[in-house]
């Protein structure tokens, strides 16, 4: 991060960290990802992948990159950001769409039938979870006429909360469900439990997404509208984060099961040494 004195130029370029890194590299190191394992799961000709992601890097460029705009509609910088951020905005979920639409029709075209499933849920989930969160919800909250509303509220961190599960989180599981069994020789996709970590915490997440949307939308009605004290609304909406408390723990338990079958199937087998000797 480059630090500035003055705020509004310390804004400017921390998105250029930000949302470039998110944009510009993390979703194209996230297609490679995605296209690795597909080939390796569904059996998809590797030349169809490809021109897959060459349509996805493509928007991605085109969109995320000039789209950090919707970072500075308010920061004092030039009206034009408002325009170009808010059109690219819009393009934004077009990457993530593809991106989820490029899964489902390579599982569909795939004559493989690899027995890992639970690397086949986490793959095909990390598309369509990424879509829906950091597509549709940011796409949601990020054109001028709703961001004066709702920037620096609850609506950015459900946004923020399931974007960040699809796009990063659910990826680095589903390469670790499909690299595990073939490093130890242990089949961690025959494991209830691996099945159960991935149902309880994406059934959690998905709660805590809607509990932040419910609690960002009062907020910004209480707070913004009607003009109520920051620490009042606060008071107001609590109900939700008791659902989101309860939502976060069986988030937990997920995250939990799957960190105990990791270190269980961690290992190699007695099989998987005997080869390597």
């Amino acid at each position: 991060m480059i630090t500035f004195d003055n705020q509004t130029m310390d804004s400017f370029f921390r998105w250029w960290v930000v949302h470039l890194w998110v944009e510009g590299v993390w979703e194209l190191i996230m297609g490679g990802i995605l296209s690795f394992l597909l080939i390796k799961l569904t059996g998809v000709d590797r030349e169809v992948i490809e021109k897959w992601l060459y349509v996805i890097v493509g928007l991605t460029f085109l969109s995320g990159i000039l789209g950090t705009g919707h970072h500075y509609y308010y920061i004092g910088v030039n009206k034009i950001w408002l325009i170009v951020g808010g059109i690219f905005s819009a393009l934004e979920p077009l990457a993530f769409l593809a991106m989820a639409l490029f899964a489902v029709n390579m599982y569909r075209k795939g004559e493989k039938k690899h027995p890992n499933k639970i690397a086949l849920y986490w793959t095909l989930g990390s598309a369509i979870v990424s879509f829906v969160g950091a597509g549709l919800l940011g796409f949601a909250h990020t054109l001028p006429q709703t961001n004066i509303y709702t920037h620096g509220t609850l609506v950015t961190a459900m946004h923020g909360h399931l974007a960040f599960w699809g796009a990063y989180a659910m990826i680095v599981f589903a390469i670790i469900s499909y690299a595990l069994p073939n490093m130890t020789g242990r089949k961690l996709y025959e494991s209830t439990r691996g099945r159960a970590a991935f149902w309880l915490s994406n059934i959690g997440m998905i709660g805590m997404t809607v509990a932040f949307g419910v609690a960002g939308v009062a907020q910004v009605y209480l707070e913004r509208k009607m003009k109520m004290d920051f620490m009042l609304v606060q008071k107001e909406i609590e109900v939700h984060f008791v659902v989101l408390l309860i939502c976060a723990t069986l988030f937990a338990t997920g995250i939990t099961l799957f960190i105990i079958d990791f270190f269980k199937h961690g290992t190699p087998s007695d099989e998987a040494l005997e080869i390597e000797k």
